[in-house]
């Protein structure tokens, strides 16, 4: 492992936790951090089902996370549907996985790291935590929600040298987007990009890397934006 990683000068850096690292996003974070000579933790759906509250809490109660001083909150759900016809059962699903379950990890595993006076969080939010559009209702209330709670957890944790931040990606080149959109679809989003193409994940992952790293000492409460200009037009 990498000295230099950890907060603390002289300290050995402990485990990173991710979840929904086993695609996408998520998958170039878990890459980007085991390439530093890190030990990452990423649960599997079946050992941590994130929309479901027990499972949540039977899970952070493994003695192998005391280690824990990363946390990368990436898992999430995006399904779309007005708020007329979005059902409200998968509404408080969306609730559970986006926001819910970020907050009992980050009580936590973030509560574990002010013990030991370092540690960094990010959450994965995205650009429609800022904006929105038709059909994406539930998607950008909970990622407005974990937005406004990084900005709190960045000061309950300060004192503590726990830096708290959320990333806020745009367009992602991923197979769930290229599944989503036709090849026209996807035409069109690289259209609405000033750079004219989608982000390649490890793009978000270098950017999430440098502020979970020890060279971030001092910014925290922020959404990082990464969106290739998208939300300056």
């Amino acid at each position: 492992m990498e000295r230099s990683e950890a907060t603390d000068v002289g300290a050995a850096p402990g485990s990173v936790f991710i979840t929904g690292a086993a695609r996408g996003l998520g998958a170039a974070i878990a890459r980007r951090f085991r390439a530093a000579g890190r030990t990452v933790v990423a649960p599997t759906r079946a050992e941590l089902d994130l929309a479901d509250p027990e499972s949540v809490r039977r899970f952070i109660g493994r003695p192998d996370l005391e280690a824990v001083d990363v946390l990368i909150n990436n898992a999430g759900e995006n399904v779309l549907g007005t708020i007329e016809a979005l059902p409200e059962a998968q509404l408080r699903r969306m609730f559970e996985t986006n926001v819910l379950s970020a907050w009992s990890l980050t009580r936590a595993l973030g509560g574990m790291m002010c013990a030991r006076g370092r540690g960094h969080i990010v959450n994965i939010a995205s650009v429609y935590g800022i904006k929105s559009r038709r059909a994406r209702g539930a998607y950008t209330a909970t990622k407005a929600a974990l937005i406004g709670f990084t900005k709190s957890a960045a000061i309950e944790f300060g004192p503590h040298n726990v830096l708290v931040n959320a990333v806020a990606p745009g367009f992602v080149d991923t197979e769930l987007t290229r599944r989503n959109n036709t090849p026209e679809q996807l035409e069109a989003l690289c259209g609405m990009v000033p750079l004219g193409r989608l982000a390649q994940p490890d793009e978000i992952a270098h950017l999430v890397y440098w502020l979970c790293s020890g060279e971030n000492t001092y910014v925290t409460g922020q959404t990082v934006v990464i969106d290739g200009g998208f939300l300056v037009q």
